[in-house]
């Protein structure tokens, strides 16, 4: 099976050869200097290097290089209504340049050398960006028209990308940026979740489905309270599934018996040594034969991960994912 194929396989519940060996999300750049530093060449790509599959991302952002930039990580752009659209000149490039770049990627897919998939910010993500991370949950309750404004200007971009996306390349799948969940469940309730969210969602999703695009939302934290509401609005699955979180994906598949999942490899076990790796791996293995489910880090490699110790990890990933297909 080439890369696609066994993509696609995988996330209809189809027997695969194997299952995908992917990372995800690109390390962290201090986990990639420990491991220069451990001799990996300056000069390599790093997922030929370590042997992994070829899944190439483009992120959509909806913001011109002209926007500034916040005060610091966290801080806000916005604070009323006449600040949006102050800074609205700023938002929402149609993307002409960046979706040309992919008609390349549109053939390496078309051969099956390569997966390309795309993220999309999310409907709670993008208006935190704009407000701040504190201010943003105040908004939903003190100015829930601007909020409104917000994420029906981000559905119109979206489906303006997607309709131009859709002449050059379709991605085998997508993410929507969202990050909703800490360590403890949703950050917002449901009531809110269905008056300022789902509404967006329910004006894109159905443009991914014509395409035939997997849906799948990127948030950090313990989504298992937030899977159903996902599920209601046609979303298909949920990446990266921390552990760290108290996340488990053998309890999401028996709930959500269709549900995609990516990641849930528990990243804290990658420094205690080739037992502790295996025994997650062990604890993974039913989930993979279910179907449905690609292993992974479940987030980016620490830099406390050693070069030696990552290397156990890829050969355990392979072992793994030969004895996980179904």
């Amino acid at each position: 099976m080439n890369h696609v194929e066994r993509f696609k396989a995988i996330m209809s519940f189809q027997p695969v050869d194997r299952l995908p060996r992917i990372e995800w999300a690109a390390w962290w750049d201090k986990t990639v200097e420990r491991w220069r530093s451990e001799g990996v060449p300056k000069a390599a790509d790093l997922l030929q290097y370590f042997g992994l599959d070829t899944y190439r991302q483009w992120w959509f952002s909806p913001r011109k290089d002209s926007l500034p930039a916040p005060s610091h990580h966290g801080a806000g752009l916005i604070a009323s209504n006449d600040d949006y659209t102050r800074i609205r000149q700023h938002l929402f490039p149609a993307h002409d340049n960046n979706l040309e770049r992919m008609r390349e990627w549109a053939a390496e897919q078309a051969r099956g050398d390569a997966v390309v998939w795309i993220t999309l910010e999310g409907f709670f993500w993008f208006p935190r960006t704009l407000f701040g991370i504190e201010p943003h949950l105040y908004a939903f309750y003190d100015q829930p028209e601007l909020m409104h404004r917000i994420n029906q200007d981000l559905a119109d971009s979206h489906i303006r990308v997607l309709r131009s996306l859709d002449k050059i390349c379709r991605p085998t799948f997508m993410t929507f940026g969202e990050d909703m969940s800490y360590n403890h469940g949703p950050m917002l309730s449901k009531g809110l979740f269905d008056e300022f969210i789902a509404p967006y969602y329910r004006q894109v999703v159905p443009v991914l489905q014509e395409m035939g695009v997997t849906t799948i939302v990127d948030s950090d934290g313990d989504v298992t309270e937030m899977v159903p509401w996902l599920l209601g609005l046609g979303l298909e699955g949920v990446l990266p599934l921390e552990r760290q979180a108290g996340v488990d994906a053998a309890k999401l598949r028996s709930a959500f018996p269709t549900f995609r999942m990516i990641g849930h490899f528990d990243k804290m076990t990658m420094t205690r040594g080739e037992a502790a790796m295996r025994a997650e791996f062990e604890r993974l293995l039913p989930v993979m034969r279910s179907g449905g489910f690609i292993p992974g880090v479940d987030h980016q490699t620490p830099p406390g991960v050693s070069l030696a110790e990552y290397r156990v990890y890829l050969r355990l990933l392979e072992e793994y994912s030969l004895k996980g297909a179904r």
